[in-house]
């Protein structure tokens, strides 16, 4: 299994006759694993690792990706299913919402998500959604507890909820907690409650209707409980970023095919992974939305 500087050297060596080496390299790698599975391949990656720290746009997922996903989709046979390669921090919640929606209509519970690295927060989601998520001993996907504006919408809820407790008992505080309270923009609280209803009530839906569906009520009903208390609970993730890896999320009840049970599809997957790395790494390449017939679309930064 080539490694990053196996990719990179192969980009290097055709950088004398192919300007754009890490572009002829990555879309043959999507090819070949589209030629070993013999289905549908649309990457989505972000180059968040490699810009770490920097203002830099179009990281997330957001509304601007249904775009990206309605392009590479025109002229594929959609009966063929989806493998969807995911690489993500995260974005908006509605936004997930909207792509899933949309993958569902063009290519039915026949979605499988690969995830080579990380699938974090809003990625996590959408990996909920497919009919199963591929991960190596690499792989991780993440909590998918609610941020409104940057701001954890649970630990906004217990900030009022202390304040609350802290003016009752202890009235003097009242001044403090006002101007701490202040910090929010007015309706925040109503906001923060929206946005938990939201992810609290949609990933059930997409558990039950496609990854799950096949249980028997009562395990459906357990390993649903069991996602949703470990996902979508900081009290017990204690950060937004944890890592959980394969064994943590099969544990959970989640549908988990281990990438290392197939080597030759763990072979072609983290070799276009390493190409995907090796493009953020060589240019200003914010995200990429791509597929297997050669439609992408990619966003650059200054």
């Amino acid at each position: 299994m080539p490694c990053l500087n196996d990719i990179l050297n192969e980009i290097n060596a055709l950088n004398v006759t192919q300007p754009n080496a890490v572009d002829v390299v990555r879309k043959a790698k999507i090819k070949k694993l589209n030629e070993y599975t013999e289905r549908n391949v649309i990457c989505y990656y972000s180059g968040w690792l490699s810009v770490e720290g920097k203002p830099v746009p179009n990281l997330s997922i957001d509304d601007m990706d249904k775009n990206g996903f309605m392009n590479t989709i025109e002229g594929l046979d959609c009966s063929l299913g989806l493998d969807l390669i995911l690489h993500t921090p995260g974005g908006s919640i509605t936004a997930a919402e909207s792509l899933v929606y949309y993958l569902r209509a063009k290519f039915g519970k026949d979605i499988r998500v690969i995830v080579p690295q990380m699938a974090m927060s809003a990625g996590t989601m959408i990996a909920c959604s497919a009919k199963e998520i591929i991960m190596g001993h690499q792989s991780c996907i993440g909590p998918f507890d609610p941020f409104v504006k940057g701001v954890s919408a649970f630990a906004v809820f217990e900030e009022f909820k202390r304040a609350t407790e802290e003016i009752q008992t202890h009235p003097h505080t009242l001044p403090l907690w006002q101007v701490m309270i202040q910090k929010y923009p007015p309706a925040f609280l109503e906001e923060c409650e929206k946005a938990i209803e939201l992810a609290t009530s949609i990933v059930p839906k997409w558990l039950s209707s496609s990854m799950l569906s096949d249980q028997e009520p009562a395990d459906q009903d357990a390993n649903i409980k069991s996602i949703m208390e470990n996902l979508n609970n900081p009290g017990q993730t204690k950060e937004h970023s944890r890592h959980i890896h394969a064994d943590k999320a099969i544990s959970l009840g989640l549908n988990v095919v281990m990438m290392e049970s197939d080597q030759n599809l763990q072979d072609l997957v983290l070799s276009l992974h390493h190409a995907y790395m090796a493009t953020f790494l060589n240019t200003n390449t914010a995200k990429i939305i791509e597929s297997h017939h050669d439609r992408s679309l990619i966003l650059k930064y200054a």
